[in-house]
Order: C-alpha cells, then structure tokens, then sequence
C-alpha cells in the first residue's frame, strides 16, 4: 500500500510502487545544487552538508612531503629469515618425525662392571671382561689386516689368497661379535670404536702402502700368535675362576679359529716349486 514519509530535506517521498530511492533523490539534488551554483559564479558559499547530498570539494588535497630521512631512520631492520635445516632437532609427541642429534650422560664407563645374577664373583666378572677386551681389541686389528690384504694382495697368488684372505676375515669378525657379547653379558663395556681399539691394541700398526706379499703373510701370522698367547693365557685363568663360559669361548672359537687360520697362512710360505724338472 503506497504511503508517504518525510524525507531528509522535509520533503514528503512515496513509499508506494512509485517510491523513488533515497539514493536516487540524494543524487537529484547534488546536481540541482552544483547546477545552482554555477548560475551565480559570485557565490562562495558553499551549502551545507546533509544526508540527502554528497560535498565536493573544490581543491585537491596537497599530499605532504615524504620525510626520507625520517622514513629509514625509523624503518626497522630487515629480518634475516633462517633456512629451515634438512632435518629438525625438534618434534612433538605423536609425530612421525625422529628426534635428531640428541646427547647424553654416559651411563657407564668403560672398565666398569655392573651387576648381573650371573653365579659369578664381582672380581671374577671385572677380570674377564679386562682379559676379553683385550683380545677383542687385537681381534679388531687381525680382521683389519685381512681385509687390507685381501684387497692389495697381488701377484702369481692373487686369486687363492684374495678368497682366503676375505673368508678368514668373516672368521675373524664373527669373533670379534662374539667377544663383544660376551663381555656385555658379564655386565662389562665392550671396546667397540675403532680409535679406543687403537690406543689399547698390542698389534703393531703395519705401513699404509704395500707389502710384498709374504710380508703381508707373516703380519697376520705375528698378529695370530699375539692372540693366541693371550687367549691360552686368559682361559687357563677364567678356568681357575670357575669363569666356564669365558673358557669355552675363549678355547672353542678364538684358540681353534686362530690355529686353523695360521696353519693356512704358513702353509703358503713354504718355499717349494710347483712342478720338479
């Protein structure tokens, strides 16, 4: 139903289908206004502002002077944005990422025993595990050799000892695993980084270059006897000790490897022909 309201400039506006939109009157007079005002140039006055009209302005605004200066004095410094690492240090519980390069307090130090319900003295434990390192030590060294030998080895004999050499290494390092277990089981810490294994190994250290190869033989053999003596040595007394599993260790796999392993090596020394003329 149509009707009439009073608008913003006292006006009376339809409200019906005719309703003319109070945007639309707004407009209307803003023209009517500048239309007025150009007729009378004279006029400086401008009307004033209402809800039904928009204000013109006549001047542009002057945008003020850029301080430069100022402006750099007070810019902050700009911020250096880190590279994210490859891999984070950090995670949160239920993630999938590993926690990285984490360190910690040494929970025991080597030399150290600590108490296992194993039917075995203190003293009879901290004897064995001294006595096993250090044939587990010099295990590390003879299973290095071979391997060094088994790849510099060369001339007439290259392919029977480069396959000799490389078995009595498997040998070798299954001992050195075997070694290293038994001395964690008596509750002792294994010797297990290469550079400890050098300060407390009584092999001596062979040249870097190449031997000639009954060199190479007789250094394996030396390095043999060395463990042989200690292992003989050290079973006689964990047999005293009443230390079983030391002695059978020590006698069934270090004492007979060793001995087949060096009759193999002396063998190959022996200065005899192939064929007799």
């Amino acid at each position: 139903m149509a009707g009439h309201v009073r608008g913003a400039n006292g006006g009376w506006l339809s409200t019906g289908a005719s309703t003319v939109s109070h945007r639309s009157f707004a407009v209307r007079k803003t023209r009517s206004s500048h239309a007025a005002r150009s007729s009378h140039p004279a006029a400086t006055a401008e009307p004033p502002c209402t809800a039904g009209h928009i204000r013109m302005h006549s001047r542009a605004t002057r945008a003020p002077e850029l301080d430069i200066a100022s402006m750099r004095k007070h810019t902050p410094a700009p911020i250096h944005l880190q590279e994210t690492p490859y891999m984070s240090t950090h995670t949160t519980p239920g993630s999938s990422q590993p926690w990285l390069h984490q360190k910690g307090a040494v929970i025991q130090e080597f030399g150290t025993v600590k108490q296992f319900p194993i039917g075995l003295s203190y003293d009879t434990r901290m004897y064995a595990c001294q006595r096993l390192n250090q044939v587990l030590a010099n295990t590390h060294i003879l299973y290095s050799l071979y391997k060094k030998h088994h790849w510099l080895v060369r001339g007439a004999t290259f392919y029977q000892l480069h396959l000799v050499l490389d078995k009595h290494a498997g040998e070798q390092l299954e001992l050195v695993d075997t070694l290293a277990e038994r001395v964690q089981s008596l509750g002792g810490v294994a010797v297990a980084d290469p550079r400890h294994v050098s300060e407390i190994t009584s092999i001596p250290r062979p040249p870097d270059g190449v031997e000639e190869v009954p060199a190479m033989l007789s250094r394996l053999l030396e390095a043999h006897e060395t463990i042989l003596v200690q292992a003989h040595d050290a079973a006689a007394r964990s047999a005293e000790l009443g230390d079983d599993g030391s002695n059978d260790l020590l006698v069934s796999q270090v004492i007979r490897t060793g001995e087949l392993q060096a009759w193999f090596l002396a063998e190959h020394l022996v200065d005899t022909p192939l064929v007799r003329a």
